[in-house]
């Protein structure tokens, strides 16, 4: 479907938001989907084409946009993105995907993102504060530092707003920063959690990082069913 860059804006440093307005086509999708998005006539053009997939960092409750957030990299598609202005129009698909938010909302959820692998868990958020189900969800979010972390304020005033949601930041490289600094494992993990084992854990980030979080937690003695590594490409 067509669709019209609504707004931009950066987020974190080197770190682009641009929302979609679907001109009154409305998605039905569930929190956590990704969408392809394909350029129409950019200004820069490489072997892998202007076509792409990437997580809605927008909720389904913002009916009539889909938005998605990116680190930019030095790719023709994502320069092309960053200069691209507010009103040129580009194609959007319905979103899909299976890594979405689980509709038990008796389950306690640990949402473990690393870097841009907070735009799904941002999605989810905003999800559930907009509809008020009632989730446990503790966010544990790595970066290297402030300045390179999107969405802090903004999940700072869910966390504040929103009751079974709490935040757990940690910044690995960072000497202004005065709390957590350890990177994401067993360890940082149980001392701010407890227990490990109780939770279902959704994990999100570089390909890197969800892979070594994953085999932490089954090595701690997480059940495989309850670690829910999202494998996205595009990093």
């Amino acid at each position: 479907m067509r669709a019209q860059i609504k707004e931009k804006r950066e987020v974190a440093r080197g770190t682009l938001l641009v929302i979609f307005d679907l001109l009154g086509a409305e998605v039905d999708f569930k929190p956590g989907q990704y969408f392809w998005v394909e350029l129409l006539d950019p200004p820069y053009d490489d072997e892998k084409g202007p076509r792409r997939h990437i997580t809605v960092v927008t909720s389904p409750t913002e009916t009539g946009v889909l938005g998605l957030c990116t680190r930019l990299r030095d790719s023709a598609f994502k320069r092309s993105l960053a200069e691209l202005e507010v009103g040129a129009e580009v194609e959007v698909e319905q979103p899909k995907g299976d890594f979405i938010l689980p509709e038990d909302t008796e389950q306690q959820y640990v949402f473990i993102a690393g870097g841009i692998g907070i735009t799904v868990f941002r999605c989810m958020l905003r999800y559930i504060a907009d509809t008020g189900k009632p989730y446990n969800v503790t966010l544990v979010y790595s970066n290297r530092d402030r300045e390179s972390t999107a969405f802090l304020d903004e999940l700072q005033e869910i966390e504040q707003s929103v009751p079974g949601v709490r935040l757990v930041v940690t910044m690995t490289d960072d000497p202004e920063w005065e709390g957590e600094t350890r990177r994401i494992d067993a360890e940082m993990l149980r001392d701010h959690l407890g227990e490990l084992e109780p939770f279902t854990y959704l994990v999100a980030g570089p390909p890197a990082m969800v892979e070594a979080v994953a085999a932490q937690l089954s090595q701690a003695g997480v059940p495989e069913e309850r670690v829910l590594p999202a494998r996205f490409s595009g990093y």
